[in-house]
Order: C-alpha cells, then sequence, then structure tokens
C-alpha cells in the first residue's frame, strides 16, 4: 500500500463513520417527518409515497452500482413479498397510524425495543442461543419500552388500557420482527441490497390499493408542501440513503460494528422531538429511556450475528 493510500484511509474512515451517524440520525428523523405528515393524508397513502420514492432512488442506486436488478427466482417471490407485507406496508400502516396521535419521542422508545424482541423471538424460532447478558438486556429494554408504552403504570398493558395510538406502534414492533424472523432466511440466497429493493417496490404497490381507497388520487392536488416535503425526506433520507450508507458501512467493517451505530437513532429521535416539535420528556419516557438504552448496551457487549436481516427504512432498527 502507498503512503498515499495510507494518508487516505483514515479521511475514508472518518466518512465512513460519519455517514453511519448521519445514517441514524436520518432514521430517527423518520419519527419527526411522520409526525409531521399523518395529519394530512391516511396511512396507507403516506407509506405508499414514502415507498415509492425509496424504490426508486434503490432501484437506481442497484443499476448504476451492478449494472441491472437481478430477476428473482420463482422460490423467491413469496419470502420477499412476505417481506413487503410486514416489514413495509404492515408496519409503515401501523407506523403512520401510530403517529397521529403517539408523540415522536415516545414512539420511538417503543420501537427501540425490536432488537430485544428479535433476538427473544430467534432464540424461540430458530433455537439460537443467548447467554445471560442478552436475557438481562432483553428484560431490561422491555420493561423500559413498556414504562413508555403505558405512561409509566405497566399494569394498564394488562387491564387494556393502552390508547389506540399505542398500540399501533406495538404493532409496529409485532410486524418488524416478523419482517426480521423471514429476513433471516431470505437473506441466505439474495444481498441485503437487492433483498430491500424488492421489498420496498412490492411494499409501495401492496399499499396501492388501500391508499387509493383513503382518497389518495383526489387528495393529490390538496396536499401542503409540508406533506411533500416530509414524504421526500421519508423516502430519499430516511429509506433510500439511510440503507444504501447502511450498506457501505457493513461492506467495509462488517455488521457489528455498524450495527452499534443503530443506538443513536432513539436518542436522535427523541432529541429532535424535544428541539423541533417542543415534546416534553416526562419521568415515564426519562426512565424507560434509560432501561431501553441499557438492554441495548447490555446486548450489545457481544459480537452481533452476521445474518442479521436488512433495513426497510427505519425507524427501526
Amino acid at each position: 500500500m502507498t503512503a498515499a493510500a495510507n494518508r487516505g484511509q483514515p479521511l475514508e474512515l472518518m466518512i465512513l463513520y460519519l455517514k453511519l451517524v448521519l445514517t441514524a440520525v436520518f432514521w430517527g428523523g423518520t419519527f419527526i417527518a411522520a409526525r409531521a405528515v399523518a395529519p394530512y393524508s391516511g396511512p396507507a397513502s403516506a407509506a405508499f409515497f414514502r415507498f415509492a420514492v425509496a424504490s426508486a432512488f434503490l432501484i437506481a442506486f442497484v443499476l448504476k452500482s451492478q449494472g441491472k436488478l437481478p430477476v428473482l427466482e420463482p422460490k423467491q417471490i413469496l419470502p420477499v413479498a412476505m417481506l413487503a407485507l410486514t416489514g413495509v406496508f404492515a408496519y409503515n400502516i401501523f407506523f403512520f397510524s401510530g403517529l397521529k396521535t403517539v408523540p415522536a419521542g415516545r414512539a420511538s422508545l417503543i420501537v427501540a425495543c425490536n432488537p430485544a424482541c428479535i433476538t427473544l423471538f430467534s432464540c424461540l424460532v430458530f433455537r439460537e442461543k443467548i447467554d445471560a447478558l442478552k436475557i438481562s438486556g432483553i428484560l431490561l429494554s422491555l420493561f423500559g419500552a413498556s414504562l413508555v408504552l403505558s405512561h409509566g403504570n405497566p399494569a394498564e398493558i394488562f387491564r387494556g388500557g393502552l390508547g389506540t395510538g399505542e398500540l399501533y406502534i406495538a404493532g409496529c414492533v409485532a410486524s418488524w420482527v416478523c419482517y426480521s424472523l423471514v429476513g433471516k432466511v431470505v437473506m441466505r440466497e439474495l444481498s441485503a441490497l437487492v433483498t430491500v429493493t424488492y421489498a420496498c417496490a412490492i411494499g409501495a404497490l401492496f399499499l396501492l390499493p388501500p391508499a387509493l381507497h383513503e382518497g389518495m388520487a383526489r387528495e393529490f392536488t390538496h396536499y401542503p408542501p409540508v406533506f411533500w416535503i416530509g414524504i421526500f425526506y421519508l423516502g430519499f433520507f430516511g429509506s433510500a440513503l439511510g440503507f444504501i450508507w447502511y450498506y457501505e458501512g457493513i461492506k467495509a467493517i462488517g455488521p457489528s460494528r455498524a450495527g452499534i451505530f443503530i443506538n443513536i437513532v432513539p436518542v436522535s429521535a427523541v432529541a429532535m422531538a424535544y428541539f423541533m416539535l417542543h415534546e416534553t420528556v416526562d419521568a415515564s419516557l426519562a426512565t424507560g429511556a434509560v432501561l431501553v438504552f441499557s438492554g441495548i448496551y447490555l446486548m450489545n457487549r457481544r459480537v452481533r450475528s452476521a445474518g442479521a436481516p436488512p433495513v426497510v427504512g427505519g425507524a427501526d432498527e
């Protein structure tokens, strides 16, 4: 390696880390953008526009980087369609529905327990081994999420006292767990980039009929500028660019090190919600955040599996 290459390597690594930090911030910002978009359209319409934008940019990137979009084999169509149904269709219907009433910061902390739930169900479904440290992290994360979900009174969960918005955000977690479990199987044969591109495109097609039923075509010319700005952010920064940069990080430094940056997502979401939307941080939110972050920390003390499923857009991860 030349001296010039040696000098360039630290700069390239710094740029890569900056991209990963910005990716996490972009994904945190999806909660803010969705909160801004949600009042102006139905959830299916907002989700359709988001993934129509994301699909266009992802397909263009695949064509530029690989020359063509690989054709799915017949046996791959159903699993990829399941990814689209769970990670794009169901997740985003719940996501936009929940954010009509749930503050962005609170929603982001509920969704932040995704890794704990994925690890738990991977153990149950795939018989993956988990040690005492991960079990502790799972319990802390889930308890912290229950505090956030129930506004400090977890007993309300068992008494059916949760609001509709909170139930929708809990649906985000359930659909993302399903997406992740299917993704572990699909990723054995397809690259992460191709998988997410197809999932976004097929998911957008799934979202089109309910979006039209909501009146998307009728309302198209009436959406205000803030709606389109939010949609572009969600589709380009929160989905396409965020995933492309995250994919670059995985290729350069591996999924374990790149995955650590996802921990920034709920932190950035809560911070942006506080400063941009003036959302309050009450005791239940603060305590839940500490527990969720502590759980995530414990779960990341060991190297994460290289077979982690690809992210579709964000939030979530």
